[in-house]
């Protein structure tokens, strides 16, 4: 049987794309037939390296486009330029994000700012910018969130609130942009270890909480986008937990 949505010539957005999930949503995309815009913000190195990696498993797939997703002048013009080569844009998937702890008493106004920045400003004034073309080939968004959105993290109370803004982000588009746009989010929990921070014994404790026993890895998270993407044209406003049982636990 034939997925929902094919991606055979179709153009797919994907922030925050250089590495880990991003990276991987982008070879997936990019193996089902699409045409793969990898955004990246400082990355260059590692995005130009996975452009160049597509492109020579098939020629003239992939593109790149840069840009700091908390510049407000820059986010449209990424759609802009996105259009400007491709002609079109089929598939926006809002993966970029910043993540870090900000307990109470230390955070700061340049902590709220870049956090609520990544993760529900540029989220929506991209998809907004993205909305026309979208609609006009009956286009998807999905954007990544975290299962923290509805149970709040410890000490990360600024990140958990901008990623609840973009759970209602994603329920609010789906009536909006309705019928000719799906938009769905999933929502990871423990997965892939975040780079700079936590040692053993934090993951240890996480594992305890996860009844599956252990963090997704890229391919549970990103089959979970493919599902939004490909799998129904019938599923929007959705959004789909991939944390192991996680968030069924106290």
């Amino acid at each position: 049987m034939q997925a929902a949505y094919e991606l055979e010539g179709k153009t797919a957005l994907v922030t925050g794309a250089a590495a880990r999930i991003g990276a991987a949503i982008c070879e997936t995309l990019h193996a089902e037939g699409a045409h793969v815009v990898v955004h990246y913000r400082s990355s260059a190195d590692r995005a130009q390296a996975l452009v160049d990696r597509l492109n020579s498993e098939r020629a003239g797939s992939a593109s790149l486009v840069q840009g700091d997703l908390c510049d407000m002048q820059r986010v449209p013009q990424l759609v802009d330029e996105v259009l400007a080569a491709r002609g079109r844009l089929d598939v926006l998937i809002n993966n970029a994000s910043s993540y870090y702890p900000t307990p109470l008493g230390t955070a700061t106004q340049a902590q709220w700012d870049d956090l609520f920045g990544s993760n529900a400003r540029a989220p929506f004034f991209l998809s907004q910018a993205a909305a026309p073309a979208l609609r006009e080939r009956h286009g998807c968004i999905v954007n990544l969130l975290d299962i923290h959105a509805d149970r709040p993290n410890s000490e990360h109370t600024v990140y958990s609130m901008a990623k609840a803004a973009n759970a209602m982000l994603v329920k609010s588009l789906a009536r909006e942009l309705a019928p000719q746009v799906r938009v769905n989010g999933v929502a990871p929990g423990a997965a892939l270890w975040p780079e700079h921070y936590l040692d053993d014994a934090d993951r240890q404790e996480i594992l305890k909480r996860i009844p599956m026993g252990r963090p997704a890895g890229a391919e549970q998270i990103v089959r979970a986008v493919m599902f939004m993407v490909t799998g129904s044209d019938y599923i929007t406003g959705q959004i789909l937990a991939v944390d192991g049982g996680r968030s069924v636990q106290q």
